[in-house]
């Protein structure tokens, strides 16, 4: 799914459970009228779409990188898989290296990579003075519970992000 299909669906989403919600009352006779009020719902709907753009990024490229790569490489090609018993955590595999995403709480998504041994590795930033081992996606509730994703307080550019991490992964996981 492209990003303009993807936010046309996300721009008409909440007038439909407008409409159901109100379907629903006048069928239990509940009656919620600050629920719009409460980040809390909408914060897991960002950060589970949010996670699910990212793995459909992802997808996108390390399929292009497996084909350049050719069908005689099989032992070279990434892999990607969903974390069992999460909601859309999922890992990029390759060489024994792990590279992993993490939607940690509603509002946090951490970045790693892992090692065959069991090492956190950090990720090479070219910011300075950062020493961390995962790297935290956190989401910024803004007015109107306008919600964007930040990382050190810079709001995330998907493109970009997809493109550091996957480089480090496939330098990284290079034999």
């Amino acid at each position: 799914m492209n990003e303009l299909t993807y936010s046309q669906e996300n721009t008409t989403r909440w007038i439909e459970e407008l409409a159901l919600d109100e379907l629903n009352m006048d069928e239990s006779g509940v009656i919620n009228f600050n629920e719009h009020l409460n980040p809390s719902h909408f914060l897991e709907e960002s950060s589970i779409e949010f996670m699910n753009l990212l793995r459909d990024k992802f997808e996108f490229y390390v399929s292009r990188f497996n084909e350049y790569r050719g069908p005689n490489q099989s032992e070279s090609q990434i892999k990607i898989f969903k974390i069992s018993n999460t909601v859309n955590d999922f890992m990029l595999y390759r060489n024994s290296l792990r590279l992993i995403f993490n939607r940690r709480t509603n509002d946090l998504i951490s970045i790693g990579f892992l090692s065959s041994n069991g090492e956190l590795l950090p990720a090479r930033l070219n910011i300075h003075n950062v020493q961390q081992t995962t790297h935290e996606i956190k989401a910024h509730i803004g007015p109107f519970n306008n919600i964007s994703w930040r990382f050190h307080g810079e709001i995330v550019n998907l493109d970009a992000l997809v493109k550091h991490y996957l480089s480090e992964f496939i330098r990284n996981s290079a034999r």
